[in-house]
């Protein structure tokens, strides 16, 4: 039986609650909690420093946290069944300079013998056309960067972690390594991480959102809803001394710039922002500049990033049937001026009712599509080498199929 991936299995990919690593007597990262859905390609956004890759390292099973706890698709990264289905590409794109990038593949697959793809390995490389007979190390940075990328989709995983993928690349090639990530998301439901500072490129690639910053979650959750939840407000202050218009002051202020008589606003909606002024929809781009700008603000986690409720004896019941004091999993509140569902206005309100959170299903058992190997492009083969006791497609499947319980090895 074949079992549906991506968005369509309504499984979560990532779940971390009050995650926590600490080098020494510095936190690089501090009661980070939320949650990602399957099929997403989510941006992870912050300023150097915000633990951006830490987090990185502990879902991909790499680093151990020292408080709380992070599952992927409901399993430990830490343990061989959780990290069969992560590929984790580094900044530094770690390859042999002198191998050809045919035994670049080679050595892919031979670190990777169960689920691995030659099929989907070879058609990434040669969509870029690059030969397979050229040294790694004669290569662009943009072919150095499909070469990685093969390696790491060919072993066909189910969440592909990168960090700065697209950092040393032309704007030629960063949109077709874009295109590249959204058809793998599309075509095969991977969910993909990215962490960039390359603000513009993340608008129109990415559907959920992960921002830190000094350790902590800042903003999580579907793009829609986290810039839907927002106005950006244009206009003329009252004088020279006057502060922003009380009305505007009502609502939670991110961040204000003012220059003479003018003023912009980003604000998190509490209500109905009608005015003598201009409002719009921010950009992606413009919201994570004005919460990187404003560390202070606070932060917003989405219902679609709330981590599950869990009862630790019989599973929540929902709806009416749901007993009193019993958490309800689905039609949660929302939060103020956040829209759920269908066309936004400025004015804070929905052409649709609140329908209830589409992704709040819970995380289903890693054990059904573990049939892959360890993490991929790490540099280091001991965390790529845990390829026993897994079932798959076998060595050399040319496909990326997944496989439910009770498939033939």
């Amino acid at each position: 039986m074949v079992f549906p991936t991506g968005r369509a299995s309504g499984r979560t990919a990532i779940e971390a609650v009050g995650l926590g690593k600490r080098y020494r007597r510095r936190w690089a990262l501090r009661d980070c909690t939320f949650r990602l859905p399957a099929g997403r390609i989510c941006a992870l956004a912050g300023p150097n420093g915000a633990g951006k890759s830490t987090l990185l390292s502990l879902v991909s099973g790499l680093a151990r946290p020292a408080e709380g706890a992070v599952r992927v698709f409901g399993a430990d990264p830490a343990e061989p069944a959780g990290r069969a289905g992560i590929a984790y590409l580094t900044q530094g794109k770690p390859l042999y300079p002198r191998l050809t990038v045919a035994e670049t593949l080679r050595m892919g697959r031979a670190l990777n013998p169960v689920g691995w793809s030659r099929e989907r390995a070879e058609g990434l490389v040669r969509e870029g056309r690059v030969p397979l007979d050229a040294r790694v190390g004669s290569l662009s940075g943009g072919q150095r960067t499909r070469v990685a990328l093969a390696v790491a989709l060919g072993k066909c995983p189910e969440l592909l972690l990168l960090d700065e993928p697209l950092a040393d690349l032309d704007p030629l090639v960063r949109h077709q390594v874009a295109a590249l990530l959204m058809a793998q998301a599309a075509e095969h439901g991977t969910t993909i991480v990215m962490a960039s500072h390359l603000l513009a490129e993340l608008d129109g690639v990415c559907d959920y959102l992960l921002v830190l910053g000094e350790g902590r979650v800042r903003l999580a959750g579907e793009v829609d809803d986290v810039i839907g939840a927002h106005s950006l407000l244009m206009g003329e202050r009252g004088g020279p001394g006057a502060g922003l218009p009380p009305r505007i002051a009502a609502h939670t202020v991110v961040e204000a710039q003012v220059s003479g008589r003018r003023f912009a606003a980003m604000v998190r909606r509490q209500g109905p922002v009608d005015g003598p002024w201009e409002a719009v929809e921010p950009s992606l781009e413009e919201l994570l500049l004005a919460y990187l700008r404003a560390p202070d603000a606070p932060a917003l986690i989405a219902p679609s990033a709330e981590p599950i409720p869990r009862r630790s004896h019989a599973p929540a019941r929902t709806g009416r049937g749901a007993g009193r004091g019993e958490p309800r999993l689905r039609h949660k509140p929302g939060i103020p001026g956040m829209p759920r569902n269908g066309p936004r206005h400025q004015d804070g309100t929905d052409q649709q009712q609140h329908n209830g959170a589409s992704d709040t299903s819970s995380a289903t058992d890693m054990s059904e599509t573990s049939d892959m190997t360890g993490v991929t492009g790490t540099g280091n083969t001991s965390d790529t080498s845990d390829t026993s006791g897994h079932h798959g497609h076998g060595g050399g499947s040319d496909n990326c199929g997944r496989r439910g319980k009770g498939a033939a090895a």
